[in-house]
Formats: structure tokens, C-alpha cells, sequence
């Protein structure tokens, strides 16, 4: 009776619980989310570089619509440098970097064998994965708000605090153009959960980190390919990136909100059905690995 009294709490530090500030600490020390962090903050400097350093175009580029209007107006202050530098990173490279972070939470756990030692700590399995997810969408969160920060702070030290401009929308007051950043940024997060649901899902499906990863970009690229396909009609409008380009409806005067309204209830239906498809296999699933 005593031995058990005194052997319990020394079980307890011997195996202690799986939290999220332990998992936080597992992934903060891994080198592909320094670099993938890290990238974050050199992109925005990198296409700083090009601006002051690519000289000046003999010609306008045409038919580009918000994308034209964006870099001709790039380097007319801090706030529309930030703004170019979320459409260009918006369309492949945050997709990267979220893949990377939801498709290997998992999956490198299987792929190094450790995943049944976390299970057998004991650590539930809905818990596992419940917080694997939540780290995944805070890594997530922090490197939209690095690739932003560095973005609006170095465009703003180089071209200074100035107005949102647009060539569909009046000018904008710099702070008043802060707000519709964070609102893009907001929309762009809620359309990411599409392929992070979708890269988690692969995750827990396979040992290997690479197929879950590039899985995931691989279906977002085809839904993109597809979606350039008039002859599809009305079809498009049910795939997963029809509406990711929306709130580029944010620039205009008034602001278009009725394509990202749209875009916001398809992106929570696939993260939904995702998510849930994922969590649903892990359950189910044979750890042997």
C-alpha cells in the first residue's frame, strides 16, 4: 500500500504528460521550421532587392489587373510593398510552407519511429493529434505575420509611411490600409487551412513526410490548373482554390466582400471534412511505426 502511494507521483515525472508547450519546444528546435520561419523574413527582403537593384522597365506591363496595379504601385510606400509582397507569396509559397508544417507533423514521427513511444507514454490519440495540429496552425500563423511584418517594416523604412494606393480604389490612409492588410492576411490564412487540413490528412495516412507534403501542394496545383478552365462553367466554383484570389477585393471601392464570404464558407467545408477525415483515420489507425 505504501509502495504504491510513494511510486505513483515517481511514475508521473518519469513519463510526463504531452502538452502543447512540449510540443512547441519539439518543433521550434527543428531545423525545417527555422528555415521555413526564416525564409519568411528574407523573402521581403529579397524582392527589396529586386526592386533597387532590377532598374526600371521600358514598358508597362498590360492585362495583369490587381497584379499590374500592385507592382506599379510597390514601391510607392511601406504599406503597398507589404500588400505585393502577400499577392506574391499568396500563391505557391505560403501553400509550401504550410504543407511543410501539417503534412510532416505526423508523418516524420512515423517516418523516425517515434511516433508509438509517444503513444505509449500514454498520450490519447485524439490528444496527439489535436495538439500537433494547433502547433502547426500557430507555426502557420507566425510565418504569415513574420512574411507581413518584415514586408511593411522594410518597405515603410525604404519608401515610407504612405497611403494605400490602387487603381480601383481611392487612396487609402496608411493606417486605414494597415486594417485591410490584416484582413487579407486573415482571408489568406482561413483559404491555407484547405491545404493544411488536406497535407494532414496525408500525414497521418502515410509514414512518409515527403508524399504528405508534396501530396498536398500537388492537389492545390491541379485545383489551380482546373480552375483556369472556362469550359468548366459553374464547376469551378466548387473547387478548393477558386475563391483563394479574393480578397484582392479588398483594394476596391467599395470593398468586395461577396467573393470572399463565398471563399471563407468553402475553405471551413473542405477544412472541416478534411480535418475530420483526418482525425477519423488516426483513430483507427495501426501504429507501427
Amino acid at each position: 500500500m505504501t509502495t504504491s502511494i510513494v511510486d505513483r507521483p515517481t511514475a508521473g515525472r518519469v513519463r510526463p504528460p504531452y502538452s502543447l508547450a512540449t510540443e512547441v519546444r519539439r518543433q521550434a528546435s527543428r531545423p525545417r521550421t527555422r528555415i521555413a520561419l526564416g525564409f519568411m523574413v528574407v523573402l521581403p527582403l529579397i524582392i527589396l532587392l529586386a526592386f533597387e537593384f532590377g532598374g526600371d522597365s521600358e514598358e508597362t506591363p498590360t492585362g495583369g489587373g490587381a497584379f499590374t496595379s500592385l507592382v506599379d504601385l510597390a514601391t510607392t510606400g511601406g504599406v503597398n510593398f507589404a500588400m505585393f509582397t502577400l499577392l506574391v507569396s499568396s500563391s505557391f509559397l505560403v501553400v509550401v510552407v504550410t504543407a511543410l508544417f501539417f503534412g510532416d507533423a505526423v508523418a516524420s514521427e512515423a517516418s523516425w519511429g517515434t511516433l508509438r513511444y509517444l503513444l505509449a507514454i500514454p498520450v490519447p490519440r485524439a490528444r496527439l493529434l489535436g495538439v500537433k495540429f494547433v502547433v502547426a496552425l500557430l507555426s502557420l500563423v507566425l510565418a504569415l505575420v513574420l512574411l507581413v511584418g518584415t514586408a511593411l517594416l522594410a518597405g515603410t523604412l525604404r519608401y515610407g509611411w504612405e497611403p494605400l494606393r490602387s487603381t480601383v480604389a481611392d487612396e487609402l490612409d496608411p493606417w486605414a490600409g494597415l486594417v485591410r492588410i490584416a484582413a487579407a492576411t486573415g482571408y489568406i490564412a482561413v483559404t491555407l487551412l484547405v491545404v493544411a487540413t488536406l497535407a494532414f490528412l496525408l500525414s497521418v495516412s502515410t509514414d512518409a513526410p515527403l508524399g504528405a507534403v508534396g501530396g498536398a501542394v500537388l492537389l492545390h496545383i491541379l485545383s489551380s490548373i482546373l480552375d483556369q478552365i472556362d469550359a468548366l462553367g459553374v464547376v469551378r466554383d466548387f473547387l478548393p482554390t477558386h475563391f483563394n484570389d479574393a480578397w484582392v477585393g479588398l483594394l476596391s471601392t467599395p470593398i468586395q466582400w461577396d467573393a470572399m464570404i463565398r471563399g471563407t464558407i468553402s475553405a471551413l467545408a473542405y477544412a472541416t471534412i478534411f480535418g475530420t477525415l483526418a482525425f477519423w483515420r488516426f483513430l483507427r489507425k495501426d501504429v507501427v511505426s
